[in-house]
């Protein structure tokens, strides 16, 4: 969040590219880092628009390369988190709610604007729905 930017797949450029300027993106977090035994999470834990800027590469070693695009965070990615436990049975793109867990697997994915909704409820449950469907 602190640098502005998403990176996925592995910093592959290809899911990057199918990002618009304006499109909002909401971060699923599994554990607190991508370690095997870091602690679970579990919730949607930010809520950003992308960008109009390009993709770039950065060098962060000799063998990693990883591209990245610029994104705005909302204020409230750092205070409103949505736990996933209560949401599944509402969630669309989650198909088998027994392992809703693998839907996460697919990386960068759309979803209906049901489901954004619903997501978005939960982050957001100060605000009114005008302001929920436009995403700020």
């Amino acid at each position: 969040m602190e640098g502005g930017f998403t990176q996925y797949g592995h910093g592959k450029r290809t899911a990057l590219e199918t990002l618009s300027p304006g499109d909002i993106l909401v971060f699923y977090s599994a554990r607190e880092t991508v370690a095997r035994n870091s602690p679970a999470v579990q919730r949607f834990t930010a809520h950003a628009k992308v960008k109009d800027s390009p993709v770039y590469q950065v060098e962060m070693s000799s063998t990693f390369k990883p591209w990245r695009k610029d994104i705005e965070f909302t204020p409230e990615s750092k205070l409103k988190h949505a736990d996933i436990r209560p949401l599944i049975g509402k969630l669309d793109f989650i198909k088998d709610k027994k392992h809703w867990g693998m839907a996460f697997r697919r990386g960068l994915f759309e979803i209906s604007e049901k489901d954004y909704g619903v997501i978005a409820e939960k982050m957001f449950a100060t605000r009114t729905g005008a302001q929920i469907k436009e995403g700020i």
